[in-house]
């Protein structure tokens, strides 16, 4: 048994608990009231490890909400986040209270991230699919994202591609060795070879015209 001989205000919202046979510990003083703490009273070991493990993720669950309130997360990044420094079962046990209060979602996120990385950085679909799950999101969700661009009549990835290489590359296809690292270039981008090849023959050919 833990027996408190003094609970005192420390600083802020932080509260210090006194032991008879142990070192201080400090709680926040929502935990010290929920727990109703106070001196004189004697608790299990294992009641005082619950209590810590509220206030663990008590923490753990500020942090979150910190986080995500700078920027977005999927469940596996939020997680690995919180992992560095708290437990295991409290990292899946905040992350699992985000997402059912919405805060983290994987598919909005997807489609968040899908939109930066084709219509912003241009990044052909296997670029755009890596950098996605870098991200920490299942390819079922990325595929889902991404399917809307397949789909896209009015822009699709050869129209994508051909602007990429209008804007960026066009001044390096006067000799053989530049239209060569354009194509690594492009194929970093995350476009197939054949879809490249198409799109430089229908450059070339287009402004070939014009010198």
């Amino acid at each position: 048994m833990l027996k408190i001989t003094n609970v005192s205000l420390y600083k802020g919202g932080t509260y210090m608990i006194e032991f008879e046979d142990r070192d201080a510990e400090f709680l926040n003083r929502e935990i010290v009231s929920r727990y109703n703490l106070k001196a004189g009273i004697s608790l299990p070991l294992s009641a005082w490890e619950d209590i810590k493990a509220e206030e663990e993720y008590r923490k753990a669950r500020e942090r979150a909400l910190y986080l995500l309130d700078v920027k977005d997360y999927s469940y596996i990044e939020l997680f690995r986040k919180l992992e560095k420094n708290y437990s295991e079962d409290t990292c899946y046990r905040v992350v699992d209270k985000m997402a059912e209060l919405g805060a983290v979602n994987d598919r909005r996120y997807a489609e968040g991230l899908a939109r930066h990385y084709v219509e912003v950085k241009r990044f052909g679909r296997t670029r755009a699919f890596r950098e996605m799950r870098n991200r920490g999101l299942t390819a079922e969700i990325i595929n889902e994202a991404l399917d809307r661009y397949d789909e896209d009549e009015e822009n699709t990835w050869y129209d994508r591609l051909y602007e990429l290489v209008e804007k960026k590359y066009l001044r390096y296809l006067d000799d053989e060795k530049g239209v060569a690292r354009v194509k690594n270039a492009l194929v970093r981008y995350g476009y197939g070879y054949d879809l490249i090849k198409e799109v430089l023959r229908d450059i070339e050919e287009e402004y070939g015209e014009e010198e």
